[in-house]
């Protein structure tokens, strides 16, 4: 029998809302490092800001939206 994953904790919106900001920089790492968007889609930024999107689409944006912002601000030629 495989070992079983212990589950892990839920996490409350406000809990999600408070860490937006580290999300949005763990997202804006991985745009600077090159990596591709299929990528970005599994780490744990891309799903807590997707799931914030889920529960509050009116204040938050679809991760795909954000990391292709993120993309092309860091391709712009104003970007140093």
């Amino acid at each position: 029998m495989a070992d079983a994953v212990p589950p892990t904790p839920s996490l409350t919106v406000g809990e999600l809302e408070a860490n937006y900001p580290l999300y949005c920089k763990a997202m804006r790492m991985l745009a600077r490092e090159g990596k591709s968007a299929i990528k970005a889609r599994r780490t744990v930024c891309w799903q807590r800001l997707e799931l914030l999107h889920h529960c509050l689409p009116g204040q938050y944006r679809d991760p795909e939206y954000l990391y292709l912002l993120l993309k092309r601000q860091l391709s712009s030629p104003l970007n140093p």
